[in-house]
Order: structure tokens, then C-alpha cells, then sequence
């Protein structure tokens, strides 16, 4: 269903409850709340957006508006930028600001403001500040006109305006030390009530009442942390919780058994093994692209994803994800479970007797199953699998600054852009740490880059291909995400996000709007 379709079928549910009931509110977590509980298992270290990152997204969506809106199924929509247009090589992007906007002390909202934010957000270090790597300049023609000027076309420029990049703070902030780490000051729908937040624990946000748009259906938002998904569930069944994303095979499982709760699927990750080394600087064998071809052939897909994640998923042999017009359904079967074929690629290669293969672990991404499977398979092809136990912290330092390892396995987000998967996984950085690449990489970059949508297209798909034949990734699974609500909203998956926006809770049957 598109956006404008729920859109309207929201406001008729509205407009026919106000009808019916007048102007009533009840507690918290029943119909008719005026209250939204979302549980979480992340959240971020600072509510400043120049740190911001996409996985905690709706932390800052709350105070923070950007300057383009990405809806559910993707596409782009005027929120601070009214309007946008690309120069012909688009190297330049022109942004049309709204002109009614103010920060909470009075400043106006304006060309100046976005300068201010886009070039402290490319210096601030976030993890995220990348995005903004192309970025030359930003240039404000007027008060609600602004230019950046791109050192190269940029065709994610505009999902990362509707993302991180995008978030607009009050640059009167800006000189004080710390000042939007706890106490964000954005023209958002909603402001932090810092009286009533614990940061790490629960953060409570109350209805902006000078907002310059349309008001969201709950007069507040909180948004609270739990260590573990059994006590997110019961949440739900208490009415402590609204909604939630569930990752857990069994905490899904287990909701759906429930008939109070009402539970929508998304596929987003995938989980599989990234390889880095493709040059064979640390693990010789992996710069035969018949040696990673046959790492693909040895893992036993089906089985794996049916131990781990109960079913709960989709097979893949590729890192571009559905949303991604880069994709093609025939390769999430491209590599079948054959370990005599994967040997016999070994023997070509010069490896009859097989290598060892040393990966780091953390036990969050890489369960007891999970390690154990993909040591098995591996070893019924000759492959010795050396697991390197690590710790977030540590896992940081080995694997993407000393660079100590050939590959690691991983859980990624599949994005709805070709490009963001392209310069995320393809172009040199932190997961090409060694700048892998070839002739047929270096031809269709630039065709995904510069090109037409269709010629875009058409490249996205051919550089797909290229790299599961020559095995650049051994993905496993897409994993079936699951967004669950008590019944008093309704969740509209996010593409591009794991988690929904905070936009995407329209409520649910018997809802009644507050005063």
C-alpha cells in the first residue's frame, strides 16, 4: 500500500472516531492513548545530530526534521527542502527551503543553518560522516536557497539528506561544548522532556506545539530500552509497550502466538561473511576467485538458516537487497550447498589440502549455532575455520584499523539505493578496507554513478552478477525482521531502516485522537 493510500485511510479512521467519541484519551498502552511506548535494543551515546546514525534514527526524527523525507516505500518528499534539482552532470544539487520554520529560542530555520549543519556534520567524526565525503561546499544563494557543489556525482545524495546527513540542529548550539549531547534542539514534531527522560533508560518526548506541520497522532513518544527481547514481548502483552521490532526467531514465534498482538514482517539484513582480503595479503588463497567461489558452495544455506533462525528468512547469495533495482531474485540461489564441487574448485586453485581461515567473533553477531555450523561446513571442505573471540571495543581496533583479519562475519543492512550498497560494500573504505577492485568493478562504477536511472539500472545489476560470480561476499540469509504492536498502532516498515520512522505508527483500529 503506498504512503498517500495510508495516509488517506488514516485520517477517514481519525476523522470517524472523532466523530463517534468526541475528544477522549485513556492510559498509556490502551486505545485511545495519547501516549506511543516503542521498546528498543539500541539506542544512541548522544542526541546531537552530527553523531547520528541510521540505526537510531527515530531518537533524533523526534526533535530533528531533514531536509527531505524518505517514505515507506522509498521515496523522497519535501520536508525542510521544498524543492531540489541536480545540475546536468549532477555535480550541483539546488535546495528550495521552506521560509516558516524556527528553531525553540526564535532563530529562523534557513539556508545559513543547513551551511552550518552540513559542513559540522562532515567534520564531526560521526560514524556516519562519510556520506559527506563528496561534499565540496555548500553555498547559500538567499535565505531559502542553498547549492552544494559535489567533487563527483553522488546518486545516494538525497537518502542521505533524508537520513543522518539531513538532520537540521539550531547552529546557535553549536559553540557550546556539548550542548545537543542531551538536550537536542531541532524544529522537529516533537521536543525532549528532559524531566521525565533517563538517558540510557527512557527517553519521553512531548508534542511540539509551535511545530510548522502537520501534528503526529500522540501527544508524546517514549522510546525505552531493554536489555532482552522476552521482557519486550511481555511488554506488549502488559501494554507497557506499544511497538517493537523483534529479531529473535523465538521472541517472534511467540508473539505471533499471541492473538492481542498484530505483527508485520520486513527482510533487511542479511547476515554472511564479508571477505576483505580479496588480493590475498593476509590469506593467499582468497585472491583465486575459484577459492571464494568454493567458501559459496560450502555453506549449507538451507540447513543453517532453518537451525538459526527457525525458517525465519530468505536464502541470498547477494548483498543487494529487494528494495535495490540492483537486484536479481535468481542470485539469492545462484551457489548451491556442494561441497564435492567445492573441493574440486580447492584443486584448481592449488589448495587440494585446503587453509585456514581466521575470522574474529562477537558473540552478539556470531552465536554458539551459528559458529559451529559455519565451522562445520567449512571443514567438510578442507577449510580449517580459527575462530578469534572479541569484544566490541576490541573487535574495532583488530578488525577496521589494524586490519587484522580477511573477512568477518556481519549482519548489513540492504539498502534501497544501489549506490549506498556500492559505496558501502564496493568502493574502497571500511569494508573493501583494501581497496579490492577490477576492470569490470572500475567500467561500471562510474555507469552507476553518472548514468541515466536506466543505464544505472542496467549496471547496478550487471556489477551484482559480477560480484557473486567472482565471489567478492559469502552472504547466507536475508533475515525476516518483525514488527509487532499491542494492537492500539499500526507499523508501516521503513524501506532503508531496519526500524520504522517515526512517522510510521499510524494508529490502530478503536484509536481515539486526544485533545
Amino acid at each position: 500500500m503506498t504512503r498517500t493510500i495510508r495516509a488517506t485511510v488514516a485520517a477517514a479512521g481519525v476523522a470517524a472516531s472523532l466523530a463517534l467519541s468526541g475528544c477522549a484519551e485513556s492510559g498509556a498502552g490502551m486505545a485511545g492513548s495519547s501516549t506511543l511506548n516503542i521498546a528498543t535494543l539500541t539506542f544512541p551515546q548522544s542526541l546531537d545530530p552530527a553523531q547520528a546514525v541510521g540505526s537510531a534514527l527515530p531518537f533524533f526524527q523526534a526533535t530533528y526534521d531533514t531536509l527531505v523525507k524518505r517514505e515507506p516505500d522509498g521515496s523522497f518528499t519535501p520536508m525542510l527542502a521544498t524543492a531540489w534539482k541536480y545540475n546536468g552532470d549532477r555535480t550541483e544539487l539546488s535546495l528550495t527551503l521552506r521560509d516558516d520554520v524556527k528553531f525553540a529560542d526564535g532563530t529562523a530555520f534557513d539556508a545559513a543553518a543547513v551551511k552550518a549543519n552540513m559542513e559540522r556534520f562532515k567534520k564531526g567524526g560521526g560514524a556516519d560522516a562519510k556520506w559527506l565525503n563528496d561534499l565540496k561546499s555548500v553555498k547559500a544563494t538567499d535565505a531559502t536557497h542553498v547549492t552544494l557543489d559535489l567533487a563527483q556525482p553522488n546518486p545516494a545524495m538525497l537518502f542521505y539528506l533524508s537520513d543522518a546527513a539531513g538532520l537540521m540542529a539550531n547552529p546557535a548550539k553549536f559553540a557550546q561544548a556539548d550542548a545537543l549531547k542531551t538536550t537536542p534542539d531541532g524544529t522537529g514534531p516533537y521536543r525532549l522532556a528532559r524531566n521525565k527522560t533517563t538517558i540510557g533508560t527512557k527517553w519521553v518526548y512531548e508534542r511540539n506545539a509551535d511545530y510548522w506541520g502537520d501534528q503526529l497522532p500522540y501527544k508524546s513518544v517514549t522510546i525505552s530500552f531493554f536489555d532482552n527481547e522476552t521482557a519486550i514481548v511481555n511488554g506488549l502483552r502488559t501494554g507497557q509497550v506499544n511497538a517493537a521490532l523483534l529479531q529473535n526467531a523465538d521472541q517472534q514465534i511467540s508473539a505471533e502466538s499471541d492473538p492481542r498482538l498484530k505483527a508485520t514482517k520486513q527482510e533487511f539484513d542479511f547476515q554472511g561473511l564479508l571477505l576483505f582480503d580479496r588480493a590475498g595479503q593476509l590469506t593467499p588463497a582468497l585472491k583465486d576467485a575459484r577459492v571464494r567461489q568454493a567458501l559459496n558452495h560450502a555453506i549449507d544455506r538451507e540447513s543453517m538458516l532453518g537451525a538459526i533462525r527457525q525458517g525465519r528468512g530468505q536464502i541470498t547469495g547477494q548483498v543487494f537487497g529487494p528494495d535495490a533495482k540492483g537486484y536479481d531474485k535468481k542470485l539469492d540461489t545462484y551457489y548451491s550447498h556442494d561441497p564435492a564441487k567445492a573441493k574440486a574448485l580447492l584443486r584448481e586453485a592449488g589448495y587440494a589440502k585446503g587453509f585456514t581461515l581466521k575470522l574474529p567473533r562477537i558473540a552478539a553477531i556470531v552465536n554458539d549455532a551459528l559458529a559451529t555450523s559455519l565451522a562445520t561446513d567449512l571443514k567438510a571442505i578442507g577449510v580449517t575455520l580459527v575462530w578469534d573471540d572479541l569484544d566490541g571495543g576490541s573487535a574495532i581496533q583488530k578488525v577496521f584499523k589494524d586490519r587484522a583479519y580477511s573477512g568477518m562475519v556481519m549482519n548489513m543492512g540492504q539498502s534501497s539505493s544501489d549506490w549506498v550498497v556500492v559505496n558501502e560494500l564496493v568502493t574502497p573504505g571500511a569494508f573493501n578496507m583494501f581497496g579490492t577492485t577490477d576492470p569490470t568493478v572500475q567500467k561500471l562504477i562510474p555507469q552507476i554513478q553518472t548514468g541515466t536511472d536506466q543505464a544505472a539500472q542496467g549496471a547496478a545489476r550487471t556489477l551484482n552478477q559480477h560480484l557473486v560470480t567472482e565471489g567478492w561476499f559469502v552472504p547466507f540469509y536475508r533475515m525476516t525482521y518483525l514488527h509487532v504492536s499491542d494492537g492500539t498502532v499500526t507499523i508501516s516498515p521503513q524501506s532503508g531502516m531496519a526500524v520504522p520512522s517515526i512517522y510510521n505508527y499510524p494508529p490502530g483500529h478503536g484509536y481515539r485522537v486526544p485533545c
